[in-house]
């Protein structure tokens, strides 16, 4: 496979390094990691250099750049220390302009270029994570309206996403039908709860509850009972960004740790000298290899059509994996510092655990890639 990027993919790399370049964003990345807050001012710095709709058909003002040029983007945000995990919403405007009505379209068509949050999908519940089957929230129609109850946790977004994309049950229906609605989050009958995460803190994480939330037909996401398929393309998209981003970080985390340890001296000589640590560097230098070969490769299929959930799956779960790996090792090289020194490495560490989880945990990456595989053979 040839990785060399075309000239206009090379100018988007080179436009996010100048933004990345321009100041210390470390400071305010820091500053929204400790406030738990979403980090608006950068997200509309990259919304400004068309970042946010990139993706998009041309007619709709976009570029149609495609995976490749996302994934080198993000591998260029990633190594300059940057939180790529809050950009998880910026393709979906495409999912928007796919599944939604008209009125839908506009209304999120109307956050092109601030940076804000607009929407993101509202499908774990207390008792159905992964099995979604289970799902409990239910919706009723009455009187020509419709009556969404139920309760949603671990919602990424949902504290500041003026609109959930939530999927629910047909409480009517003798056989299990799953939709989705498109919902105003200030409509009456909506409780939000935060929760506290580990990582990712940048974006918000909230249980919802809807007690007789009033919506109407024009408010269906997409076709009614077409929840499941919807939200498998969604996953597989979710989980190659997580791929990407979780490379990116591990990348910028292998690059902090090799400058110390030429410069840190201990008995007399670069810790960076000692065959220890070389290992480490060899270790975490193999791993980067593998997943920037796993991602751009899975990039290309994606834009040539030709990508399956198998190789989400895959890049899901093995990135999350061993940028974990290089992160720790890095955390280990940078020792004192890592750990108590305020080093972002650490917000990286956190950051990566929450990823083994988040967007479907290695169990269900595993699952879906071993029945990926053996449904070649059949």
């Amino acid at each position: 496979m040839d990785f060399k990027l075309t000239d206009e993919q090379e100018l988007f790399v080179a436009g996010v390094r100048e933004l990345m370049e321009r100041e210390n964003w470390e400071a305010y990345f820091a500053d929204c990691d400790e406030k738990h807050e979403y980090p608006e001012r950068w997200v509309k710095e990259l919304a400004d250099l068309g970042i946010d709709t990139m993706l998009l058909p041309e007619e709709h003002g976009g570029m149609e750049a495609g995976m490749v040029t996302l994934a080198a983007i993000w591998e260029e945000l990633g190594r300059q220390g940057a939180p790529t995990y809050v950009l998880y919403q910026l393709p979906g405007f495409s999912t928007i302009l796919r599944e939604g009505t008209q009125e839908q379209i506009d209304k999120i068509f109307a956050f092109r270029g601030t940076g804000k949050q607009m929407w993101n999908s509202a499908i774990t519940e207390p008792s159905a994570g992964s099995d979604v089957g289970s799902l409990k929230t239910t919706y009723t129609r009455k009187n020509g309206k419709v009556y969404l109850n139920g309760q949603k946790c671990f919602i990424t977004s949902s504290g500041k996403c003026p609109y959930l994309v939530v999927m629910a049950r047909d409480a009517e229906s003798e056989k299990p039908v799953f939709s989705e609605w498109f919902v105003d989050m200030s409509l009456p009958g909506i409780k939000k709860n935060p929760l506290e995460k580990l990582g990712l803190r940048m974006d918000s994480c909230c249980e919802i509850v809807f007690d007789n939330v009033e919506l109407e037909e024009k408010d269906m996401f997409g076709k009614e009972g077409n929840g499941f398929l919807r939200v498998k393309e969604e996953f597989d998209a979710e989980r190659f960004l997580v791929a990407c981003t979780n490379y990116g970080v591990a990348y910028c985390a292998f690059e902090d740790a090799a400058k110390y340890a030429n410069q840190r001296v201990q008995f007399g000589e670069a810790i960076g000298r000692t065959q220890l640590i070389q290992e480490k560097f060899a270790h975490m230098a193999i791993k980067l290899n593998s997943m920037k070969n796993m991602i751009f490769e899975s990039a290309w299929k994606c834009d040539n059509g030709t990508m399956t959930s198998g190789d989400a799956a895959m890049c899901k779960y093995f990135c999350a994996n061993a940028a974990f790996d290089v992160v720790d090792n890095a955390m280990q090289v940078l020792a004192g510092y890592g750990v108590a020194g305020g080093h972002r490495v650490a917000r990286f560490w956190r950051d990566l655990r929450v990823d083994r989880v988040s967007g479907g945990s290695d169990e269900m990456q595993i699952l879906t890639l071993g029945r990926a595989v053996l449904k070649q053979y059949r």
